[in-house]
């Protein structure tokens, strides 16, 4: 499943990682930022007095590990999540409630006495349950410390809102009522209100569930008990079930859920003969008329017979030597007229072949009832040379002369017939022609109409295309913040991130920035680098050492004080120590090594004389490996955001 998480980044992160482990692809979208805050000035000395310190939240068990270094106290979480923070951190004594704030206080009246001391509750400025109220009733005296604040994203993050626009979200994680209250409120101000109809809201309690009321998710989940464990848990049975999870917070569709567009009628194209096709078959039309005559000869009635054979006698008789000329003249007449006629008919066909291939192109230029010229050119033709009369009458008969007149009525028969058989020929062509014509118009507009819906899906495919290009650009930002924020944490914590970079390098392909950022830390991801606790912790020693080496000289008294120096510190501390010396310059180091400044600290030792390089040349190498490391881990970050707004 494809799982949206609100929590803040580190919380994220971690749950991220959960999900990839079980086989989800989640999408890092923070609706907090969380902010740890400067202790008040009596947190010291109620953390000294108390018996125990209560701890609602993992963010709560760092703000805590930030404000003291003290990690003996006992320490009662509300979760195992928050438990295994602690442990992290270095807290000696911890134990889990496995449940929420209510189990907590369970755990506290069973395993506490109110007669031994009052307790502490680290939390952040917002709470789901007063543990100092619950428990005031049972004669506990609790003090609340708001250490920590998850500030409010002003807007939806660029990775949820790609996400849901793309309908690329199958689950949304919420792990508190004011998380799922401001997502409701700027899911709204976004306009994607109807994108979560095919998402499923899982949150960790139905009082987180309850402000997701007003959205349509596809369903709603409430964990069946309140940890971080149980949502994965109800992630993947939704998984396993086909995300079918429970009923629907709506059936009701509401009104500014998108109408899905009717699916377009398909374009049926029909396809005719042909022209070629249409010219074959009219020739071979021609034909079986041609042989159609030959065989119903016998049949036909005995006039026609007898021109067919050529055998008709002449009715009057007529002179010999006028009909002779007569009948000469009008062989001759005839038999230079068809040759012509067929010379023509051979020239026009070959032409009428040639533009019949290209009828689709030029047919409709003319009128759809206009006939070819040429072909009205030949028709008349050769009806002027049909009604042309055969002999002409003459006055007297002439004795006949058989041969030459069976000769010329045979020959004045077959011409007839070929003509016949060309008009035929001619009327199949005009009708092929014609038939050509309306189907060229007929495919000439199903093509323009096919053009159409071809140029609408191409415009919609390019939109899509560019929707489909900002969420993937999106998701890659919110990726490459995710490995920012994993590498982060693992040198907060001065782990080893081998694993952290590995996913940096799928990312980094095409991007000379991430590779420029992935070389500068390949050489600290194997072992890590210390974080700055570590360096905290192990800079009063390294002082101790620096300053001892610089009071030593050759003189006996002075070698005597500086192995006392060594053995005993006494050396003044904090920012506000004035002067040169390596005394000085090292209470300023430690001061702002313990107010986060590492980069001043290791500035201020780099200062010292040359005496104290063998004490404090251990601890810069490893201080300038964190801020090597935080550097390249910050300009990841930094890059991420304008990848993210690059993807708009």
């Amino acid at each position: 499943m494809r799982v949206l998480i609100t929590r803040p980044e580190r919380e994220a992160t971690t749950l991220a990682t959960a999900l990839r482990e079980r086989g989800h692809a989640p999408v890092i979208a923070p609706l907090f930022r969380l902010e740890i805050l400067q202790p008040p000035a009596d947190f010291a000395a109620a953390l000294a007095a108390c018996q125990a310190v209560l701890l609602t939240s993992a963010n709560g068990a760092r703000a805590l590990a930030e404000a003291s270094e003290q990690r003996a106290k006992p320490i009662l979480a509300v979760g195992d999540t928050t438990a295994s923070t602690a442990e992290g951190l270095g807290f000696a004594a911890v134990a889990s409630a496995a449940g929420d704030g209510t189990a907590l206080a369970d755990l506290v009246r069973r395993g506490l006495d109110p007669m031994k001391g009052p307790l502490v509750h680290v939390s952040g400025a917002d709470v789901a349950l007063d543990l100092a109220a619950t428990l005031g009733a049972d004669g506990f005296d609790v003090h609340r410390f708001t250490l920590y604040d998850a500030r409010e994203e002003s807007a939806l993050p660029e990775s949820a809102r790609a996400a849901l626009a793309a309908h690329a979200v199958d689950a949304a994680t919420f792990f508190s009522p004011r998380a799922a209250r401001l997502f409701s409120r700027l899911t709204g101000e976004a306009g994607l209100t109807s994108a979560v109809r095919d998402v499923t809201a899982i949150a960790i309690s139905p009082a987180a569930l309850e402000p997701l009321a007003a959205l349509p998710f596809k369903a709603a989940v409430a964990a069946a008990r309140p940890t971080r464990q149980s949502v994965l848990d109800e992630i993947d049975r939704l998984a396993e079930a086909g995300v079918q999870g429970s009923e629907p917070m709506t059936d009701t569709p509401s009104p500014d859920s998108p109408k899905v567009p009717a699916a377009a009628p398909p374009v049926v194209v029909h396809r005719g003969l042909g022209v070629f096709g249409a010219f074959i078959t009219g020739l071979i039309a021609a034909v079986l008329v041609l042989a159609g005559a030959v065989i119903s000869l016998p049949f036909w009635p005995e006039e026609i017979r007898v021109l067919w054979r050529g055998q008709a006698a002449a009715t009057a008789p007529t002179p010999a030597i006028d009909l002779q000329a007569v009948r000469a003249d009008a062989a001759v007449v005839a038999k230079t007229t068809v040759d012509e006629a067929r010379r023509e008919i051979s020239a026009r066909i070959d032409d009428l072949e040639k533009r019949v291939r290209a009828i689709s192109a030029t047919a409709a230029d003319r009128p759809a009832a206009a006939a070819d010229p040429a072909i009205a050119e030949l028709r008349g033709k050769i009806e002027a040379l049909e009604s042309r009369p055969s002999a002409p009458a003459a006055p007297a008969p002439a004795p006949p002369a058989p041969a030459a007149s069976d000769e010329s009525d045979k020959e004045i028969a077959a011409l007839r017939l070929e003509i016949a058989t060309l008009r035929s020929t001619l009327q199949g062509l005009d009708q092929a022609v014609a038939g050509q014509k309306d189907e060229a118009t007929r495919q000439r507009e199903q093509a323009k109409a096919l053009a159409e819906v071809v140029e609408k899906a191409r415009a919609e495919a390019s939109v899509l295309g560019a929707n489909d290009k900002k969420a993937l650009a999106a998701a890659r930002a919110s990726a490459v913040i995710g490995v920012a924020a994993r590498l982060s944490s693992a040198l907060e914590s001065g782990l080893p991130f081998a694993s952290e970079l590995a996913l940096l390098a799928p990312l980094a392909q095409g991007d000379a920035k991430l590779g420029e950022i992935t070389t500068v830390l390949q050489p600290y991801a194997q072992n890590g680098v210390a974080s700055r606790a570590a360096l905290a912790a192990g800079f009063p020693a390294v002082a101790k050492a620096a300053l001892a080496d610089d009071l030593a000289d050759d003189s006996f008294g002075e070698r005597l004080l500086g192995k006392l120096k060594n053995i005993v510190s006494l050396r003044r501390v904090g920012a506000d120590v004035a002067g040169d010396s390596v005394e000085a310059r090292l209470a300023r180091a430690e001061a702002a090594l313990n107010a986060g400044d590492v980069a001043k600290a290791v500035e201020l030792v780099k200062s010292l004389p040359p005496q104290t390089a063998k004490a404090t040349s251990a601890w810069l190498a490893r201080g300038e490996a964190h801020l090597a490391a935080k550097g390249a881990v910050d300009q990841l970050a930094a890059h991420a955001t304008t990848l993210l707004g690059a993807a708009r």
